[in-house]
């Protein structure tokens, strides 16, 4: 298992200060100030501290730790900000201009009655590792058809579930892949063409549907993608009313997914906020619904080759406390 971090070096932004189950970060030029259960330990800076920076507090309302309703509440401005800002993600260098070898992409910030603003700043190693993944096929892709003698290489075709705003799916685009795009809220998918846009990019694929739903008809009608990329909710529901639990529906969607990940140069991540979950349980749950040899059981055998690996997703703030947040895993083949 590994722990991974966003570069230091990405400007628009930082984790400030964490503690007494807060936590302050800086997104571009604003400071917000949110509820995070898991910063169990005491603050470093102190509160009049806290208010001389913050721009905005998140005030949690009467459904706080409900479930479904675990992040609802308001925000109280204290300083004067903008309803909506960019940040730009360019990488490890923080500078776009100077980097060739990665993502760079714009995304639009807000603030939501449920605590989130439209980006989650520790997903930023799973944008890396999406970009140098997909950018690795689509070479490989142009390689094989130059060898053959050919003029276009074939798609790299990348799915990305539980998409919300589209972080992911701008890192696969910027690599050259086909991306298909699939939420089942209409208004976050919405937000994410609009990032799409501000970053000047087009034409990937939006779809407002349940997940499982559009995972089924695609196994059966034999569709396959070179990348897949999931990040469920622990609650949610389709745009139909489907009802999503975790607990429930995992198993059978990285089921549905196996059936449609191609079985050679193909990469699938998985990322869980869920806080029973750990990175062995989901190492094992991916291992099981692509029928993956168990770890004590040498060589893959018929399989293909394959590379498993899982691990947390964390942010450090200033003075150096990890505040892990998610778990990851990723499966190359």
């Amino acid at each position: 298992m590994t722990l991974e971090l966003p570069s230091p070096q990405w400007a628009d932004y930082e984790l400030v200060d964490s503690g007494d189950g807060e936590k302050l970060e800086r997104f571009g030029p604003y400071y917000l100030r949110r509820p995070e259960p898991k910063a169990l330990w005491g603050k470093s800076l102190s509160e009049s501290q806290w208010q001389q920076l913050t721009h905005t507090w998140f005030r949690p309302g009467a459904g706080f730790g409900k479930a479904g309703k675990e992040d609802s509440g308001t925000w109280d401005r204290l300083k004067k900000m903008e309803d909506q800002w960019y940040i730009r993600y360019s990488g490890p260098t923080g500078h776009p201009d100077e980097r060739t070898d990665g993502p760079s992409f714009q995304l639009r910030l807000g603030l939501t009655s449920f605590k989130h603003v439209g980006v989650f700043p520790e997903q930023a190693p799973n944008w890396e590792y999406i970009y140098k993944n997909t950018r690795e096929l689509v070479l490989q892709a142009r390689k094989t058809t130059r060898q053959a003698g050919g003029d276009s290489a074939s798609p790299v075709k990348v799915l990305n579930l539980f998409a919300y705003t589209g972080a992911a799916s701008l890192a696969a685009k910027a690599a050259g892949a086909d991306v298909t795009h699939l939420d089942s809220v209409r208004q976050v998918v919405t937000w994410a063409r609009g990032n799409m846009e501000y970053s000047r990019m087009d034409g990937i694929r939006w779809v407002v549907e349940d997940a499982l739903k559009f995972a089924r008809r695609e196994a059966r009608r034999g569709n396959v993608y070179k990348g897949i990329i999931l990040d469920p909710p622990a609650y949610g529901h389709g745009p139909d009313g489907e009802k999503w639990k975790l607990d429930e529906c995992l198993f059978e969607m990285l089921r549905q997914v196996a059936a449609i990940l191609a079985p050679e140069n193909s990469f699938m991540v998985l990322n869980l906020y869920s806080n029973g979950f750990s990175a062995t349980l989901g190492e094992t749950v991916v291992r099981e619904a692509f029928g993956l040899p168990k770890p004590s059981a040498g060589a893959p055998g018929k399989n293909p080759p394959f590379h498993l690996e899982s691990g947390e997703l964390a942010l450090s703030d200033r003075n150096g406390k990890i505040l892990p947040l998610s778990i990851f895993v990723r499966l190359r083949r």
